[in-house]
């Protein structure tokens, strides 16, 4: 991305991408922005749920994200322990991306569990505001 292009919550993705890349490097066979094809257990996906943008008398906007991440693993104790690694990486906490965004706040909002072809699966849901 051009360094002179301002980045806002439409961004956000990219700072969930760099926490979680680096925070699970030794974890997850890799960490996947919206869909993957194919890919070899445990791994990520995340991707933006929703986004609000909300004009404030600055003429700026105070802007959210909701970002799902999903957890797959081969065994339900991986999973957890997956999970817990993400929510360590980024509940509360403030990033700065490598392209200069900063996201002022990241906090869990819910958390859900499945089971899908032949993977346990945790659900994060994070809400962030840029």
């Amino acid at each position: 991305m051009d360094n002179d292009t301002p980045q806002s919550v439409i961004s956000a993705g990219q700072a969930v991408y760099e926490v979680l890349s680096e925070a699970l490097a030794h974890s997850v066979t890799k960490v996947f922005p919206v869909v993957t094809d194919e890919a070899v257990l445990p791994y990520v996906c995340y991707h933006r749920e929703a986004l609000e943008a909300t004009p404030t008398k600055a003429r700026h906007s105070a802007d959210t994200a909701v970002v799902q991440v999903d957890i797959y693993a081969a065994t339900y104790d991986q999973s957890v322990t997956l999970a817990e690694a993400v929510r360590q990486a980024l509940d509360w906490r403030t990033i700065t991306t490598s392209t200069g965004l900063v996201v002022r706040s990241c906090y869990l909002t819910d958390a859900k569990e499945d089971w899908q072809d032949d993977a346990y699966i945790q659900t994060l849901t994070f809400k962030l505001s840029c």
